[in-house]
């Protein structure tokens, strides 16, 4: 099966990557919270379709993650055609290649061209044996995890702003001739292109910062993530030594007198030192192809060994991987206090226990893009260094919806596990507590049942005594003081969202191994509300 140049690769693999971006595109804004508890398209089968993430999912938490499975439709791919994933398929890489038509590589980063190749096996090793000792890196290095995520914290928001600022400005100020123009455009952008509503997430910065470094990196070399950093396309490529479709020649043509340097235009630099052609770099984007005025270069399936050209990882940068991939599970074991999870880190419904829990998440955000009602933050250090990018519920924010599983349903690993209706509604989070300096009833003696009003629970978690006491004011009243029913709260935070009052909020929702489990006893002067 020969490849040669009078066929429009070119315009197929670019035609192949706009799909697969537009299609990317559109399960992302259908990854969204649409008014109802069920989404029948989603993001996440990108992240089951990804063998790095299979891998460290399975390897840290140690249990096969049958969901997981479809990254061998990827594996297969790979040692079939070489990393075509890379270069026809992937949303970042088709990114990054539009990014380098207005950021052209730098001269003078020019003569260091190459330098930097053998990181992304660094860091593919380093993630995959941090994995075994239960340390999540995937996260921080995986491109789906990157861009999902910064999408999600950062771009969809601002998106979200820039696009209602000026509606909401024509809805308040314009003629009603106009405004009834705007308001159908408006509506059709919702339907269409927005999101369901505003969100605010907390590390957004940080999550775009990441990703405009991957793309600020053009400036250095072209797809310079692809060829020197991304760990997934370490591990296709190290695939993609043993692929059936192959190269030929091997190696540049020299002296051919055309005056096209083949490895030169190489956007993926699949060419050696010695010219050689190099399997695992190679996204078969077909430039040589395209370039080459004799149709001498072609790509043909063969059954022969495999190739014999070195992939430039020496002993001594193997013993490295190795060494740094045990020492970064023993650093931020100094760094952990004893187990200790900070009291207010509360994960969402259908999450297991803390450690399994963050083996097997990926950080993708998707849980909190889905949540409608906000609620669901990225974690910072509440549950140590590898913990961050992870959801955990701020009541604050919002809260966790009644009947809502819209999380389960997204997560792409497993972490959070699919919950029926009737089970999110028998699951416990979290419990409640009352800050007797700040709840009104405690601190002022002034009767509020907000929190009461709000709890979903059909018997109502929050319940009142009459306890007399002497007021803010100095007085003799009788108050309404709230409790918590231990067995019937499920941690919703609603209550905590509601409070009204100012500042130091008067409830708050903490982890259960913090509340207390005992109601405390009536006082001899209460009387049952």
């Amino acid at each position: 099966m020969a490849v040669t140049q009078r066929f429009p690769w070119k315009w197929l693999r670019r035609g192949a990557q706009v799909f697969f971006l537009l299609a990317f595109l559109w399960l992302f804004r259908k990854t969204d919270y649409s008014g109802g508890n069920e989404l029948h398209a989603a993001v996440n089968w990108l992240f089951r379709l990804d063998p790095l993430v299979a891998a460290a999912a399975m390897l840290a938490s140690r249990t096969f993650v049958p969901l997981l499975l479809l990254s061998l439709i990827i594996v297969a791919l790979t040692l079939s055609l070489g990393r075509v994933f890379c270069g026809w398929v992937c949303p970042l890489g088709t990114l990054l290649d539009a990014t380098g038509r207005i950021a052209a590589p730098l001269p003078q980063f020019h003569a260091h061209r190459g330098r930097w190749r053998r990181v992304k096996y660094f860091l593919l090793g380093v993630t995959l044996i941090a994995a075994c000792f239960s340390v999540p890196l995937v996260g921080y290095f995986d491109p789906f995890a990157l861009l999902v995520r910064c999408l999600t914290f950062a771009v969809d928001p601002l998106l979200n702003r820039i696009v209602t600022a000026p509606f909401t400005w024509l809805y308040h100020h314009a003629p009603e001739s106009v405004s009834h123009v705007s308001e159908q455009v408006y509506q059709f952008l919702k339907d269409t292109l927005l999101p369901f509503h505003q969100t605010t997430f907390l590390l957004a910065g940080l999550s775009f910062g990441m990703l405009l470094i991957v793309f600020a990196l053009e400036w250095v070399e072209r797809r310079f993530w692809c060829r020197n950093l991304c760990p997934l396309g370490a591990m296709l490529g190290l695939l993609a030594r043993f692929a059936l479709l192959k190269r030929r020649p091997a190696r540049v043509c020299e002296g051919c007198g055309t005056g096209v340097d083949c490895a030169e235009q190489c956007r993926m630099d699949a060419f050696n030192a010695d010219n050689h052609y190099s399997p695992e770099g190679c996204a078969l984007c077909m430039d040589c192809l395209d370039a080459c005025p004799t149709l001498k270069p072609r790509f043909v399936l063969r059954k022969d060994a495999g190739p014999t050209v070195h992939f430039g990882v020496s002993r001594r940068h193997l013993i490295a991987t190795v060494a740094t991939g045990f020492a970064v599970p023993a650093a931020l074991q100094m760094f952990r206090r004893n187990g200790f999870i900070h009291r207010r880190l509360i994960r969402p419904p259908g999450a297991p226990e803390e450690a399994r829990f963050l083996d097997l998440c990926v950080r993708c955000g998707e849980c909190m893009k889905v949540c409608p009602t906000n609620a669901l933050q990225p974690t910072l250090l509440e549950s140590g260094i590898e913990g961050m990018f992870s959801p955990r519920l701020v009541a604050k924010i919002g809260y966790c919806e009644y009947n809502c599983t819209l999380c389960g349903q997204v997560c792409p690993s497993g972490a959070i596990r699919a919950l029926s209706v009737e089970e999110k509604q028998r699951t416990v989070i979290g419990k409640i507590e009352f800050d007797k300096q700040h709840c009104l009833p405690f601190a002022k003696g002034i009767d509020c049942i907000v929190c009461e009003e709000h709890c979903p629970v059909p018997e109502k978690a929050i319940r009142f005594r009459n306890v007399e006491m002497t007021n803010h004011l100095g007085q003799r009243v009788v108050a309404k003081q709230p409790y918590m029913e231990w067995d019937l709260c499920i941690g919703c935070g609603i209550c905590e969202t509601r409070c009204p009052v100012p500042g130091q909020l008067g409830v708050r929702l903490i982890r259960t191994e913090y509340a207390p489990k005992e109601v405390p006893a009536q006082p001899a002067t209460a009387k049952p509300a």
